[in-house]
């Protein structure tokens, strides 16, 4: 089906109101973006910040009355803000595709470290003899695209995991987890909030033919009383200092962590937090992304 989007820039204080009237003019979906390169880092809890200048798209299809649209939208936008000028409302014609086609014919097998490949699973293997990580990562994070995800599994690949216990905390598709076992480790405690990313860690894990006895899926206030020996967490910079106190009593003496999803100007209050318990190695970075490693004293 043919698609038309309308794009609009917005007083952000007005976007909850415009997002409303798009979806009463028949738009299928509203997204909001920067419209001037913006950034928005970690906002409060509980909050919704915009950009100063926030461009909302609506999704419609191709057969509907776009001059009514903008009917609709200029009377609405009359009495939402009589004082402000509309802005010029554009519209593009949305190539018709299958997106999920489309994407999983650009994900393609990329190494991390010597051992460690990341293949999607509808694509053969290079390397048989490799650590092949089948992923379908559904609707969690983690491919291994992204640099935090990509720090981390080259982390994971230069360790000794041999034996070993691993917490993947905020475990997503469960990537990082299911990499060390298939490096060696023996036993994973994978943990979210998100119950999807739990359903993906345990699809990935069954499709590259890992025991289910060597895994404990669960919440985080349902994590059993244990120490591991490697702790890896991508999340964010905000819960990654909050959780500091947390992780640490995860991770046993002369264990190691990997932590991920942080900015290089992030980086010094994420250290510092870790600090008190942690021998702490040299901040890697790639592309504005930071890993910060150290052994548990």
């Amino acid at each position: 089906m043919p698609w038309i989007q309308m794009k609009l820039e917005i007083p952000p204080a007005l976007a909850s109101a415009y997002e409303e009237l798009l979806l009463a003019a028949g738009s299928c979906a509203v997204t909001l973006e920067d419209a001037a390169d913006q950034p928005l880092f970690e906002p409060p809890l509980g909050t919704t910040p915009l950009w100063d200048t926030t461009r909302i798209t609506g999704l419609f299809d191709a057969e509907s009355d776009l001059a009514a649209i903008q009917r609709a939208v200029a009377t609405a936008h009359a009495a939402l803000a009589p004082d402000l000028p509309l802005g010029q409302a554009r519209f593009e014609i949305l190539e018709d595709k299958d997106w999920e086609r489309e994407w999983m014919d650009n994900f393609h097998p990329m190494r991390f470290g010597r051992r460690l490949w990341v293949c999607p699973s509808w694509k053969a293997v290079p390397d048989p003899s490799a650590a092949n990580l089948m992923l379908d990562p559904g609707l969690a994070f983690g491919t291994g695209t992204h640099p935090t995800t990509a720090l981390c599994l080259e982390w994971l690949d230069s360790q000794p995991l041999d034996d070993s216990t691993l917490i993947d905390y905020g475990c997503g598709s469960g990537i990082l987890g299911i990499a060390a076992l298939l490096l060696g480790a023996q036993e994973l405690i994978a943990t979210d909030i998100d119950p999807q990313a739990l359903q993906a860690t345990t699809d990935n894990a069954a499709r590259n033919q890992i025991d289910a006895r060597r895994m404990t899926l669960c919440y985080p206030n349902k994590m059993p009383p244990t120490q591991a020996d490697f702790l890896v967490a991508n999340i964010l910079a905000g819960p990654l200092q909050e959780l500091a106190p947390t992780l640490q009593a995860l991770v046993k003496p002369g264990g190691k962590l990997a932590l991920s999803g942080i900015l290089d100007s992030q980086a010094d209050a994420v250290v510092a937090a870790y600090q008190p318990w942690f021998e702490l190695e040299p901040v890697v970075t790639r592309d504005e992304w930071v890993r910060i490693s150290g052994t548990r004293r």
